[in-house]
């Protein structure tokens, strides 16, 4: 299937609505300097590479044979070949709002020779259908989310009884420092602490085992970039609010 036939067809019979509105409704627009960070080497190796490596430790032996996988909020695609090659998945589904990031996204990878099949809709839509897929992983894009509640429940929806989230998020404490508010749009409304997150993800039907769940403060989420500790030699407050979490939930059975 061509690229404009993903990217440009309907679902359930009805019109799309106007891509202004859609975005005004379900999500916040990115900033130009966000949308471009995404696409950067820093953003590959620091942000999301790293996430993906504390991911698949917290998965420990849950890992699953050749699964069907779904990226929400893909954006330019940069994580597919560390899915592939972590994962080795019979299917690649990358799922985005924005069209344009989507198209660059399957050049990129067809370049790489990956084959993804990629879908225009929203995280709180997902056309996909129930107990569908293996791991859904949610990067950095739930903090962009309006409607977060439909969101987490459309994620355990497609996924199979035993499937797994993967979880990568940042929490309030970051979205409303200084530096993110200054560079970067999120709908503010709807930021969580980590613990509203996991509460979140575990009312939705998820089991989170304690040892499945990772709090990294890391430098480029904290206000000062890490910059008091790297040249002042000043350790991280102990007592803190968490700027991050990263998980490994478990979409329990009907029965469970």
């Amino acid at each position: 299937m061509t690229n404009d036939g993903v990217l440009g067809r309907t679902f359930g019979g009805r019109p799309r609505p106007r891509r202004e509105h859609r975005r005004r409704a379900l999500y916040v627009e990115e900033s130009r300097i966000g949308t471009w960070f995404l696409g950067t080497e820093t953003w590959a190796i620091h942000v999301l590479e790293r996430a993906i490596n504390d991911l698949v430790r917290l998965m420990g032996d849950r890992r699953p044979a050749n699964p069907a996988i779904v990226d929400v909020g893909c954006g330019w695609g940069r994580s597919f070949a560390l899915l592939d090659r972590y994962f080795h998945p019979r299917r690649l589904i990358g799922i985005d709002i924005d069209r344009e990031m989507l198209a660059a996204s399957a050049a990129a990878t067809a370049r790489q020779g990956l084959a993804v099949e990629f879908v225009n809709a929203t995280s709180a839509s997902l056309p996909l259908a129930s107990a569908s897929v293996d791991i859904v992983f949610c990067h950095q894009t739930f903090h962009h989310i309006v409607d977060q509640e439909r969101a987490i429940a459309e994620f355990h929806r497609i996924l199979r009884p035993a499937g797994l989230l993967l979880f990568a998020e940042s929490t309030r404490a970051y979205i409303e420092s200084w530096i993110i508010r200054l560079l970067f749009r999120h709908p503010m409304e709807v930021q969580k602490t980590a613990h509203q997150y996991l509460a979140l993800i575990r009312g939705t039907g998820f089991t989170v085992d304690p040892e499945a769940i990772s709090l990294p403060y890391l430098w480029w989420s904290r206000a000062d970039l890490g910059l008091k500790e790297r040249l002042l030699g000043l350790a991280p407050p102990a007592l803190r609010e968490e700027t991050l979490i990263n998980l490994v939930a478990v979409r329990q059975s009907q029965s469970g």
